[in-house]
């Protein structure tokens, strides 16, 4: 009998793109994940520096997702303070051509994406908006 090879993903609707995406949802997972990507690893702190506008409890909770995932590594070390690497496993560093990918494109599309993208107060309404749909 054939092996289902969808089976692990019943709940995702089956979609191996879906599946990949949830793990890279949030606004923070691939930043971090680029940072990691690029100096192997780093502590806690060290990752809050280089994203400032991120809260302790947003990075806690980013980690704790990609950690449950398997695609980050957390070391605790037995010292006071105590101290905590994180690094990727070997399958979140298969992501790195992926992220590559997505920068790419973003290098090569987002001023257009951004120009082409209404602002709130140009969206229409009533009618307006009904006609644009029909169009």
């Amino acid at each position: 009998m054939a092996r289902d090879t969808n089976a692990g993903m019943s709940d995702l609707g089956g979609c191996q793109i879906e599946a990949t995406l949830q793990l890279l949802d949030g606004k923070w997972k691939g930043v971090i994940l680029h940072n990691l990507l690029r100096d192997e690893v780093l502590r806690f702190n060290e990752i809050c520096k280089r994203l400032p506008t991120i809260t302790h409890r947003m990075l806690s909770k980013q980690l704790r997702d990609m950690e449950l995932a398997g695609l980050v590594a957390r070391t605790v070390y037995p010292v006071v303070p105590p101290r905590v690497d994180y690094s990727l496993t070997p399958l979140g560093r298969s992501l790195e051509p992926v992220l590559q990918a997505i920068g790419r494109w973003g290098q090569e599309n987002l001023v257009s994406v951004e120009s082409a993208t209404l602002k709130p107060s140009e969206h229409p309404v009533g009618s307006a908006a009904i006609m644009r749909s029909a169009a």
